[in-house]
């Protein structure tokens, strides 16, 4: 009788055992793939799924720049494949989470996210803007301006409507202001201080006070002059400081430079047309034509959930 009790609590012992081990294997590839990584913010749009052009892509990009210019809010674009086995609910408030998309303590970001293989799309909406991004306002747009179109195989199309009509709504919402440029100041205006057209006044002037007043007493005098105009036209003291001291650099060496210059032995304008003119135009092209990534980053805004879900 005891014997029979031994094996049987052991029958049940094993049976438990195996159970539990059963369980572990079939959860073990659930938990494993219930992180969906978030990518990295490379730029307002984020397409891992090579459903929008490039151009498509360069023109979202220049309206949601357009947008944070003007408005100071900040919203992005993101595709990816899938989600699962997470909902678009649970990955979109990470990606959020993650991008701290929107200003900080002022939390006017939104994101939009579509998983195009679960056929699901999601708005997130920042604290900011839930006044003026409502649940219900979200939900329309979702409805009316991205699923009819994605239903018709328009994702560029239905992304670009949806966007802009967020945009609409965010134009309507009281925020603050956004802040100048770091290198301007309300109600003034930007100057390269690496210009030829600014450099070779600088220099003539420089030169004459340098044959003056003598190489260090000219130079330091040039930098001054730079830093009080400059700061006539920039009204930043930083920025005029910054630009009187390039100034009395360039004068202090300029002899040194000019000798060194390509062309400088030529005829008298050689040096001036020469190797400085092409440098700084190329210089300009290449800034000017930098694209949205390495230049875009969140704000440090915060969600709390708002926003609505939807599918095609």
């Amino acid at each position: 009788m005891l014997a029979n009790f031994g094996i049987r609590a052991g029958l049940a012992a094993m049976n438990a055992a195996r159970a539990c081990i059963l369980a572990l294997v079939m959860c073990w590839p659930v938990k494993g793939a219930a992180d969906v990584a978030v990518p990295p913010l490379s730029g307002r749009v984020v397409d891992q799924t090579g459903t929008l052009s490039s151009g498509d892509i360069a023109s979202l990009t220049q309206t949601l720049k357009n947008l944070e210019a003007r408005k100071g809010s900040q919203v992005a674009v993101l595709i990816v494949p899938t989600t699962a086995p997470e909902t678009i609910e649970q990955y979109s408030i990470r990606v959020a989470e993650a991008w701290k998309i929107g200003r900080k303590k002022i939390d006017d970001g939104a994101l939009l996210v579509v998983a195009k293989n679960d056929r699901h799309l999601r708005i997130e909406v920042g604290y900011g803007l839930e006044g003026s991004l409502t649940d219900a306002t979200t939900k329309r747009i979702i409805d009316e301006d991205i699923a009819p179109k994605f239903k018709a195989g328009d994702f560029a199309g239905g992304i670009t409507a949806g966007v802009n009509r967020m945009i609409r709504v965010i134009d309507g919402e009281q925020l603050p202001a956004p802040e100048p440029p770091h290198w301007q100041s309300p109600g003034s205006f930007s100057i390269d201080p690496f210009n030829p057209f600014l450099i070779i006044p600088v220099l003539l002037l420089g030169g004459l006070m340098r044959s003056t007043m003598g190489r260090l007493i000219g130079s330091a005098a040039t930098g001054g002059l730079v830093t009080l105009v400059g700061w006539y036209l920039f009204g930043s003291l930083l920025a005029a400081v910054l630009a009187g001291v390039i100034a009395s650099v360039f004068v202090m060496f300029s002899d040194s430079i000019t000798s060194a210059a390509p062309g400088r032995r030529g005829r008298g304008g050689g040096w001036s047309g020469g190797g400085y003119g092409g440098s700084y135009s190329g210089g300009g092209g290449s800034s000017s034509s930098s694209s949205d990534s390495g230049g875009f980053s969140g704000g440090g805004g915060s969600f709390g959930g708002g926003g609505a879900s939807g599918s095609w």
